[in-house]
């Protein structure tokens, strides 16, 4: 398979011969206006949102995962050294993603979290972390150190698609854990790339601080689609040249995975055809030239958006994450018409009583097709989480964890993973025909929050 290298030279010759297939980013859209006009005429089909109970599965298991992961960090980073209070970790109970008290989450999981009576207040139960959390935490911050290259990628990737090729501090706190940073990344990761971030202060007058990015990176400007299309896009076939598919118009393919009985309707063929006969717009090109109210803007946006996900470590994150972004992505105002426009696509979950968005490429059988080894891990967390309660009260003594093998052995042991399907198929439930509407007022009544 050719480097990534190799793709974004040969992305970048394109550009410089006027292509639309060209990736720099001062790239400009080269179609006249009449081409513009001609691409608003694509025939759209309205679609049911269908409810797909294995990727809801999924959101519900990992939305414990996190706000365990999260307690771990809180509870380990506290600078006092007697167990933490839990009236002090109450008020986290939205920036936890939660939907119960945060006291009894913390009952629930006596295999990460310990509760004893606080040494000054017997009355005030506090907690600590059990020997499984301190195994995790240390793997966890193990793999953080192994992944920093890879993880300042991603940062980086996320500013170059930015108008401004920077992002407040505020608008990257909430990605943090999606995206697979450390929890102190502005002060470990950060400082350590000065060639890739450099961080500008608030102005004198009022503001806050923003993460820029020192210098456009063309090796990174290579979307996960191009890498996906990387083999014929460096050895195209006699069969792709006869169709054209690698001509200064030409698309790349988003793969599908429609729920039940859409992708069989004649009507969603024609129209995913003619969505794909569009050219693709890089996600790091510069999108200035483009009309904004053209076809050809939308499938750029279903690029920006296939991009942004591909960067998250389990494929997801809440819709709230990335309205932060949406004028620095050049996103439209009800961007999340997007994704209920094309479910082959993306799927949109309303479960834990918030809105999150995941790519469908990402899953199968209700595992991650290309898991992240941070991902793997939080996985080994759900298992010892779902251990403790089988395990709860006097049981818990034959829970014993010495070490690092010991906690891969119980996962291992219990089977690993739980194997789900994802049901594009069977799983699927036909749901209301509706758009759903991207508007403050349903902001406000979502359990999400900007800081982690």
């Amino acid at each position: 398979m050719p480097t990534v290298g190799a793709i974004a030279a040969t992305f970048r010759s394109s550009s410089s011969s006027g292509a639309v297939a060209g990736f720099a980013h001062h790239t400009y859209f080269p179609f006249p206006a009449i081409f513009h006009q001609s691409l608003r005429f694509v025939t759209k089909v309205r679609l049911k949102w269908v409810k797909n109970r294995g990727l809801d599965h999924i959101i519900d298991r990992d939305t414990d995962i996190k706000a365990a992961a999260l307690l771990v960090d809180l509870i380990d980073r506290s600078l006092s050294a007697s167990p933490v209070p839990a009236r002090s970790l109450v008020p986290l109970k939205k920036t936890l993603g939660l939907t119960i008290p945060v006291l009894r989450f913390l009952r629930r999981y006596p295999a990460l979290f310990l509760e004893s009576p606080h040494p000054r207040y017997p009355s005030l139960p506090s907690f600590s972390l059990g020997p499984a959390a301190v195994l995790f935490r240390r793997r966890e911050l193990s793999l953080y150190t192994a992944d920093a290259p890879a993880a300042a990628s991603r940062l980086a990737r996320l500013l170059m698609m930015s108008r401004s090729r920077s992002l407040p501090f505020r608008a990257l706190s909430p990605l943090r854990y999606d995206l697979g940073l450390p929890p102190a990344f502005a002060t470990s990761l950060i400082p350590s790339r000065p060639d890739l971030f450099r961080i500008i202060p608030p102005c004198a007058g009022g503001g806050e601080h923003h993460l820029a990015l020192t210098d456009w990176q063309d090796d990174l400007a290579v979307s996960a689609l191009q890498l996906l299309h990387a083999d014929s896009i460096s050895s195209p076939s006699y069969r792709d040249f006869k169709r054209g598919a690698f001509s200064s118009a030409s698309p790349l393919t988003f793969p599908m995975s429609f729920p039940r009985g859409y992708g069989a309707q004649k009507k969603v063929k024609a129209w995913m055809e003619e969505f794909h006969r569009l050219p693709y717009f890089s996600p790091y090109d510069d999108w200035s030239g483009i009309d904004p109210a053209s076809e050809l803007m939308e499938k750029r946006v279903v690029g920006v958006l296939h991009e942004i996900l591909s960067l998250m470590i389990h494929r997801k994150t809440k819709r709230n994450y990335l309205r932060i972004l949406r004028a620095e992505l050049g996103l439209p105002e009800k961007f999340t018409r997007i994704f209920t426009r094309y479910p082959g696509i993306f799927y949109l979950s309303m479960k834990c009583k918030t809105t999150t968005v995941m790519l469908r490429e990402g899953y199968q059988r209700g595992k991650l097709v290309d898991p992240h080894p941070i991902s793997l891990l939080r996985d080994k967390l759900f298992y010892i989480m779902r251990t403790g309660i089988l395990y709860r009260g006097k049981g818990m003594t034959k829970l014993v964890l010495d070490d690092e093998d010991d906690f891969d052995r119980l996962w291992e042991d219990g089977g690993g993973e739980e194997t789900l399907d994802d049901g594009n198929e069977a799983q699927d439930e036909e749901g209301e025909c509706y758009e759903v509407e991207d508007d403050e007022s349903e902001s406000e009544s979502e359990s999400d929050s900007d800081e982690d």
